[in-house]
């Protein structure tokens, strides 16, 4: 699997951490910056990664920065993102299980190694239950294309 990468100055070293995770799972990841701990502003990074998505140059991504959460409102407003702050196991799991997340969202400042390290591994192996799940994720790219600018 392919996997843009991207934090904010605050996340910059959890998302190194992360690259070298990654490829001992056998991935390759697409460093999208902060290259250092200088300050940068987050949504910068998350349009990176999800522009990345959006091309279809990757197949997922990961944001990080002080919450998550800033990365995954940014993120979000691409079309055909779906990103998710997570938090623990059952949130890392049940995004990609239930609600077809591509892009998970971290938190630099809440969420130890360990739990991070699981909660990518569960990330990238759950699969997507289709199913009723399907039938709503549907409707959320169908709220997207009514109200894209494009139309």
């Amino acid at each position: 699997m392919k996997i843009a990468i991207g934090s904010d100055h605050r996340g910059f070293e959890v998302k190194t951490k992360i690259i070298e995770h990654l490829k001992k799972l056998g991935h390759d990841s697409v460093d999208c910056g902060a290259h250092d701990c200088n300050s940068i502003d987050y949504p910068d990074i998350a349009t990176a990664v999800a522009e990345k998505i959006v091309s279809g140059e990757v197949d997922r991504g990961i944001l990080i920065c002080g919450s998550g959460i800033g990365m995954a409102i940014t993120a979000n407003k691409f079309p055909g993102v779906r990103a998710a702050t997570c938090h623990d196991d059952l949130t890392a799991e049940m995004s990609r299980r239930h609600n077809n997340v591509n892009v998970m969202c971290l938190s630099a400042d809440l969420l130890g190694e360990r739990l991070i390290d699981r909660m990518v591994d569960l990330w990238i192996t759950t699969e997507f239950e289709k199913g009723r799940h399907q039938r709503r994720v549907d409707k959320i790219t169908e709220v997207e294309k009514r109200f894209s600018k494009d139309d």
